[in-house]
């Protein structure tokens, strides 16, 4: 289970980055909530662990934005107010569970546990960056009206850039979310799949502009 900590108190923060990785999560952490928020709109989680009081953006804003971008992540707020009307309102406002500092650690991974077995609300099947249409559940890729054959890798490389359409996503970001760390992925490996994708959906239509774009230096985008 991939899980992120957005909690400013960095002692706190790696206390629990370092529990959680002995009971084998993959744990990312930031500690500001500028931070946060990148990394949330940026990667896939299973659950986010919400600190409420943060620098820059608060953990309630942090939230607020999630839900109004359709995201659905499991949030778990870490608060220090333990009072009902406090937790009634973190609870409307889109939370999924909350903790009150202090709390124990064993509660924390029971807490995330539930919240990763909980049916993830309904999102879009089909992703459209332009005239390119892809369906998560078919898995039919269609450009116009023409129909695209992928393959398994490319789908799951298409499908991530289109989850993020504008955004110029880095080679690190592409790998931990496409290859999630396997052993055999090849240094160039991106680059690779990228020139699949060109091949498939810009070239072939010579009269449509490219969607998929390489920002030098920085990454890639679908735009």
């Amino acid at each position: 289970m991939k899980v992120l900590v957005v909690e400013d108190e960095h002692k706190i923060a790696n206390s629990i980055k370092k529990g959680l990785e002995q009971e084998r999560f993959i744990v990312d952490i930031a500690y500001d909530g500028e931070s946060g928020l990148d990394l949330a709109l940026g990667e896939n989680y299973d659950v986010i662990i919400l600190d409420r009081m943060l620098p820059i953006l608060s953990g309630d804003e942090i939230l607020n934005k999630l839900r109004n971008k359709n995201i659905h992540t499991p949030v778990l707020i870490l608060t220090a107010k333990g009072q009902t009307n406090d937790k009634v309102e973190l609870l409307n406002s889109g939370a999924d569970d909350y903790l009150t500092k202090p709390f124990a650690f064993l509660e924390l991974v029971a807490r995330i546990n539930s919240l990763g077995r909980r049916p993830r609300k309904a999102q879009k099947s089909e992703l459209k960056v332009r005239d390119l249409t892809l369906n998560t559940q078919s898995f039919e890729v269609n450009r116009g009206d023409s129909p695209i054959e992928l393959s398994n890798k490319e789908f799951t490389l298409l499908e991530y850039l289109m989850k993020h359409p504008q955004k110029i996503l880095k080679k690190e970001q592409i790998i931990m979310q496409v290859w999630n760390y396997e052993s055999d992925i090849m240094p160039n490996s991106v680059e690779v799949y990228i020139k699949h994708l060109r091949d498939k959906i810009d070239k072939p239509f010579k009269n449509d502009p490219p969607l998929i774009h390489t920002v030098r230096g920085f990454g890639y985008k679908i735009a």
